[in-house]
């Protein structure tokens, strides 16, 4: 199965100003759909179903506060010109905090096999772009300064990921809350 490790948003005035941001940037572009944004803090991929038992027993190791987060920034990977992404980023506080809680993640599933092949930037994806798009700098150059509201993270979730023609189904395998 096809799994990672995520945090969720769930005030949904901040994911309604998300979407009218997506149809706001009019961009050739796939949105990610509302009950799909998320911060992927690991991603697992492929696993056996009996590897999800060590992966839930690690996970319930990590214990973290709740976490404010302002959502205060656009911006696109690997970049403007040449986007395939663009994402929703957050206030410097929360990106630490999130970077930490990642690497706590890491940390306890590295000894199962599980190690991120790049360094965590706190990311919500918003859009992505399978065809090569004439840059879209000036459109996020407009966006440039925005304030989407802000939401509590207050649980850590191992998911699993069903592929389908019509975009990603997830679904929970484990949830852990903050304390």
């Amino acid at each position: 199965m096809r799994t990672f490790v995520a945090v969720e948003i769930h005030n949904e005035s901040v994911l309604d100003a998300i979407v009218k941001l997506q149809s706001d940037l009019k961009i050739q572009a796939t949105p990610v759909s509302k009950q799909n944004m998320h911060f992927t803090l690991l991603f697992l991929g492929e696993i056996p179903d009996e590897k999800a038992d060590d992966i839930k027993k690690a996970l319930s190791s990590i214990s973290f506060k709740p976490i404010e987060v302002k959502f205060t920034q656009i911006g696109a990977f690997p970049n403007a010109k040449f986007p395939r992404v663009v994402w929703i980023g957050t206030d410097e506080q929360a990106g630490r905090q999130l970077v930490e809680l990642a690497s706590k993640v890491e940390e306890v599933l590295a000894p199962l096999g599980f190690k991120s092949d790049k360094p965590f930037k706190p990311h919500l994806t918003i859009f992505r772009i399978k065809n090569k798009t004439s840059g879209i700098t000036d459109v996020l150059e407009r966006f440039k300064t925005i304030d989407l509201g802000k939401d509590v993270i207050t649980e850590l979730k191992f998911k699993k990921s069903i592929l389908t023609p019509n975009g990603p189904i997830y679904s929970d395998l484990q949830v852990i809350l903050a304390q």
